[in-house]
C-alpha cells in the first residue's frame, strides 16, 4: 500500500503536534487541521514540526462547522487521493459547577467535543468504506471515566466519545475500517500546566506511576492503534492515565 494520509484535528495544539510527529515517523502524510485564527500558535507547530515539514502540512478547519469539515476532506482527498486515518484530537474546556454553568458554556463545549467529532468522522467515513480500509482514533479522557468536579459538561462529552467509538465500530467493523479511543490521563500540556502547582503536585502524587504523562505517552497509543496491522482492535478504549484509573 502506498504511504497512509493522516488526518489530526486540533493538530497544533499539544496533543495534537505530538501525534503528528508520530505518525510522520510512521511514514504517514499527515495534516494537522486546526482553527486558521491561531497565527503565533500555527508559526509555532511548523517550527516543531520542521523536521518533518515534507510529510506535515496545516489546512485550516472548524470541526463545529460541518461544511468546513467536508470541505477539509474534499480539499485533502483532491490533494492525496484519499483520507485512510483519522484522529479527533480537537477539544476544550468550560468548567464551572452545574448551578453555575451557563447554556452558553455547555452549548460551546458539545459543539466542539461532540459535534465536531461528528461532523469530521462523517466527512470521511463513505471513503473508508468504500476503500475497505481506515483508522479513527477517538481522544476521550479520564474524566469521561471517573467524573470530574466542576465538569459536567467535559465529563458528559467525553464519556459520549467512547459511546460514539462503540457504535461507529460496529457499524464498520466488517468493512476493514476501526475506530477506537484513546482516554488520556493528566499530562504535560498546555491546559494542565495552566493549573497551580501546588494542585498539580496533588494530581501527581495520586499517580500510581508518580508523575504526570507527556503528550508523547498519548501519541504512541494513537499510532499503535492506526497501524496497519491493527486491524483486530476496534471499539476499544485504551486508557494511558499512569494508572490513575483502573477498570477491568
Amino acid at each position: 500500500m502506498s504511504q497512509r494520509i493522516a488526518v489530526v484535528t486540533g493538530g497544533i495544539g499539544g496533543l495534537g503536534t505530538a501525534i503528528c510527529l508520530h505518525l510522520a515517523r510512521m511514514g504517514a502524510q499527515v495534516i494537522a487541521a486546526d482553527l486558521p485564527g491561531r497565527s503565533e500558535r500555527i508559526a509555532a507547530f511548523r517550527a516543531e514540526t520542521a523536521a518533518h515539514a515534507e510529510h506535515i502540512t496545516f489546512e485550516p478547519v472548524d470541526v463545529t462547522d460541518d461544511a468546513s469539515c467536508a470541505d477539509l476532506a474534499r480539499r485533502v482527498g483532491e490533494r492525496h487521493g484519499r483520507i485512510d486515518i483519522l484522529a479527533n484530537v480537537a477539544g476544550i474546556t468550560r468548567d464551572a459547577t452545574l448551578r453555575k454553568m451557563t447554556v452558553a458554556q455547555w452549548d460551546q463545549l458539545m459543539r466542539v467535543n461532540l459535534d465536531g467529532l461528528f461532523h469530521m468522522t462523517r466527512a470521511v467515513i463513505e471513503g473508508m468504506v468504500e476503500r475497505g480500509f481506515g483508522r479513527i482514533v477517538n481522544i476521550s479522557s479520564v474524566n469521561g471515566q471517573t467524573g470530574q468536579f466542576g465538569q459536567t459538561n467535559y465529563s458528559a462529552a467525553k464519556a459520549g466519545v467512547h459511546g460514539f467509538s462503540m457504535a461507529l465500530a460496529r457499524e464498520v467493523a466488517a468493512k476493514g475500517v476501526t475506530v477506537n479511543t484513546v482516554s488520556p490521563g493528566y499530562c504535560l500540556t498546555e491546559l494542565v500546566m495552566a493549573v497551580p502547582e501546588a494542585i498539580r503536585a496533588r494530581i501527581a502524587a495520586q499517580i500510581p506511576v508518580g508523575h504526570l504523562g507527556s503528550p508523547d505517552d498519548i501519541a504512541r497509543a494513537v499510532a499503535f492503534l492506526v497501524a496497519d496491522d491493527a486491524g483486530y482492535i476496534t471499539g476499544a478504549n485504551l486508557p494511558v492515565n499512569g494508572g490513575y484509573f483502573m477498570s477491568f
